[in-house]
């Protein structure tokens, strides 16, 4: 018997809210019975029907996510064998080398195995240099599942890991993952799969408070863990684990649709294996960069979901409990959303355009059922999505996606439908085609509103009520419209072929003349950053430039040149930043990269969230939970080096800017010595004097794991600032105020004295 999974089930005032919904639903929709228009039966049935669509659609929601898995990884008992399965087609070899090189570098015996459908040359040749496996086909059967089965047949691992090519897994993956297995019932272990890529299509960014959110937050935040209490977590082709003799029961990785995962999973759990959601992040991917790649998925995931529903009936599918029918259920119905929302776009544009009213009630009436059950409607989303649901952006991709959903289930009654490969790691441009139906919906609705107001006053086609009402309806569907289309023009204008990582690091910048400009890095990629210093005035756009990176393993030596310079408002040519190209060695570069790629040191650092507070979450913190205080959302950072001694070498960390928090907080790389006197070196636009400061561990929840280190700074008993101005006196202050602080705490002094370039 297996053991009872913890889990965190609904708050009790989030239960009643759920309750008065369900009556008011109730009410609501018994009421609408009485309210159809004769003269229009069809529209008012049509209307109606994508009312109790979105109700049922609500309840099976609610029905998943009313209580949510709580998984803390055992440690495996013993290492078992595991295959790294990373399949590719048309991917580039740059997106692929971050990927083998965080797979390669993952802790714990492994092979890792580059599948290549492409069959190219280039790939070949970066997989021996990684010292990856590499297999090829002579054709393309099945695509994805007929490259992982051939690799599959090829190999013989007990556990798979999968990895799509954009997907690079955090050092510790097999180490979260691998323990579950001892559960000789584990079928698969399945992990979210989170993005880098944070200026992504599905990604809505507010970097400065700290609140990073994706169109999938909800889904691997929220739905996933509810799935996993009812055994019906499914695969999702990538950041996985698969039990091979698992997958040799049902015959491989299944086929017959695009969405293999789906459907692998659903023949796993029908043969009694159990599938385990591990909630917590551990591979970063490239998710689609505009409209085009995005509309494309989402019409392959619908197609494949129709297809995995008419092949293997997931109502009748025998071996499946009754829960994991309702939870498939649930997952595929999403994809007739994008009817329910043609209705709801297209209705004013009827009424407002023909007088044709689909419901005939007086006013009062109306407002008194509808308004309670559309605001509750809302709300409730919003609170059984724990703060991942954020309606607004919700409703804005709704928008953005309905008619590739209603396209998509197409497949249902035309299975042969194409579908296209999701373009990865290129930034389409084609997206006229993609955005044509917002721009019919918007130019329906806002061109219905005077029409209907001329109706209206002319001829007295619809009752003032009715008007107003209709006008407000296709307004909102316009504004809908509008801002999809606004972001979309906004994302198109994304002009960098390589992401920028928001992530402080220690740097040097050395220029033509000898200066030595020591500053702070916090827009990287592995190309291009934007350093920022106290920097000399007449610094030219070309100079060449040479330096170093201080990364956990050391320092980093790359060559380039200045690019551009940011200037402060009312100071012409002193700038405050500057934005490089820069290159580097091979064994650099890939140091670099494992740095930046398959980790969520972004997310770590600048206490990125993608979870806020819930209006009951605010109302009553005591009985309902919000998000974790993020102590380093406010943070901004400045290089900076600590020393034991005057003439030791360097420690690089990072500072806490002034004014942007409340503490003063330190931030490193690397593990840095506590409770002893350091000397203190901060650089930044000012100059800052030499300060000697104490460490103490700041822990900080979602920190304990990570590879960062975090401090709070401390005075260190009767030290004195120095003056860097002058050396040699700062070599005695500096010498002294490290004396005067050992001896306050009884360490035994220091004899020697080094001199130091401060």
């Amino acid at each position: 018997m297996s053991t009872p999974i913890p889990s965190i089930p609904l708050e009790g005032p989030r239960r009643v809210l759920v309750a008065a919904f369900v009556v008011v639903a109730a009410w609501y929709l018994t009421w609408r019975l009485g309210t159809f228009n004769p003269d229009a039966p069809v529209f008012s049935r049509l209307i109606y029907a994508a009312e109790v669509f979105g109700f049922v659609t609500a309840l099976l929601h609610i029905f998943m996510v009313w209580r949510l898995s709580v998984r803390r990884a055992p440690p495996p008992k013993a290492w078992r064998s595991v295959d790294v399965f990373v399949p590719t087609y048309n991917e580039s070899v740059e997106l692929v080398r971050k990927t083998l090189i965080a797979a390669t570098g993952m802790e714990g015996a492994h092979t890792t195995w580059l599948l290549d459908d492409g069959r190219r040359p280039e790939m070949a040749a970066l997989a021996r240099e990684l010292g990856c496996r590499y297999l090829t086909r002579p054709d393309n059967e099945h695509a994805k599942a007929g490259n992982l089965n051939h690799a599959l047949a090829l190999s013989d691992g007990e556990l798979i890991a999968i990895f799509d090519a954009d997907h690079a897994p955090r050092r510790d993956f097999l180490v979260k993952t691998l323990g579950y297995f001892d559960d000789e019932r584990c079928g698969f272990v399945q992990t979210p799969q989170d993005f880098y890529n944070l200026d992504s299509y599905q990604h809505r960014w507010r970097g400065r408070r700290g609140v990073v959110w994706t169109e999938q937050s909800l889904f691997f935040r929220v739905i996933q863990r509810g799935k996993d209490m009812w055994n019906a977590a499914f695969f999702c082709g990538s950041c996985a684990v698969v039990r091979r003799s698992a997958l040799q029961q049902i015959g491989g990785f299944a086929t017959g649709t695009v969405t293999e995962d789906l459907h692998t999973s659903l023949r796993l759990h029908a043969k009694g294996w159990r599938s385990v959601y591990h909630a917590e992040p551990l591979a970063f991917g490239l998710a689609p960069e505009s409209i085009e790649p995005f509309i494309n998925q989402r019409v392959r995931w619908g197609q494949g979901a129709m297809h995995v529903w008419r092949k293997e009936g997931i109502l009748t599918h025998k071996g499946l409990t009754l829960a994991q029918r309702i939870n498939y259920l649930a997952s595929v119905l999403t994809y007739f959303d994008g009817w329910q929302k043609g209705v709801f776009y297209l209705a004013p544009v009827i009424v407002l355009t023909t007088g044709t009213m689909p419901l005939i009630t007086n006013t009062p009436d109306f407002l008194l059922h509808f308004v309670p059950y559309y605001l509750l409607t809302f709300w409730v989303f919003e609170e059984v999505g724990r703060g991942y649901g954020r309606s607004l952006f919700i409703e804005q991709y709704n928008m953005a996606r309905f008619a590739a959903f209603a396209w998509a289930t197409l497949a249902w009654v035309f299975p042969r439908l194409k579908f296209r490969v999701t373009s990865k790691g290129m930034l389409a441009s084609r997206a006229g085609r993609f955005t044509l139906p917002h721009w019919v919906v918007m130019a329906l609705n806002v061109v219905a509103i005077p029409v209907g107001v001329a109706l209206t006053f002319a001829a007295g086609a619809l009752p003032l009520e009715g008007l107003i009402a209709n006008a407000l309806w296709a307004g909102i569907n316009a504004g809908l419209a509008i801002a999809v289309l606004s972001f979309t023009a906004v994302n198109q204008r994304h002009l960098r072929t390589r992401y920028r990582f928001p992530v402080p690091v220690a740097a040097e910048l050395t220029t033509t003349d000898g200066t030595r400009l020591r500053g702070t890095v916090d827009d990287l990629s592995d190309t291009g950053m934007r350093f920022y210093g106290a920097l000399p005035a007449g610094l030219a756009v070309g100079q060449p430039i040479t330096g170093h990176l201080w990364l956990p393993d050391g320092p980093l030596a790359f060559w380039g040149e200045v690019r551009s310079a940011v200037e402060p408002l009312g100071q012409p040519g002193l700038p405050k930043a500057l934005g490089c190209s820069f290159s580097t060695t091979a064994e650099g570069r890939q140091r670099l990269e494992a740095f930046l790629f398959g980790s969520d040191l972004q997310w770590l650092v600048n206490g990125y969230t993608d979870q806020v507070h819930t209006p009951l979450s605010r109302l009553l913190p005591r009985w309902v939970a919000g998000p974790p205080p993020q102590p380093l959302a406010a943070q901004r950072w400045n290089s900076a080096q600590l020393r034991q001694d005057p003439g030791a070498d360097p420690l690089p960390a990072l500072v806490a800017a002034p004014g942007s928090g409340d503490e003063r907080l330190l931030l490193a790389y690397t593990a840095l010595p506590e409770g002893e006197p350091l000397l203190l070196d901060v650089y930044r636009r000012t100059r800052a004097p030499r300060t000697v400061v104490r460490l103490q561990r700041h822990v900080v929840e979602g920190l304990a794991d990570a590879p960062v280190h975090l401090y709070r700074m401390l005075p260190a008993a009767g030290a004195a600032p120095v003056d860097p101005l002058r050396e040699l006196a700062a070599e005695h202050v500096a010498r002294g105020a490290i004396e005067r602080a050992r001896r306050d705490r009884g360490t035994p002094s220091t004899t020697a004295v080094h001199p130091s370039t401060l």
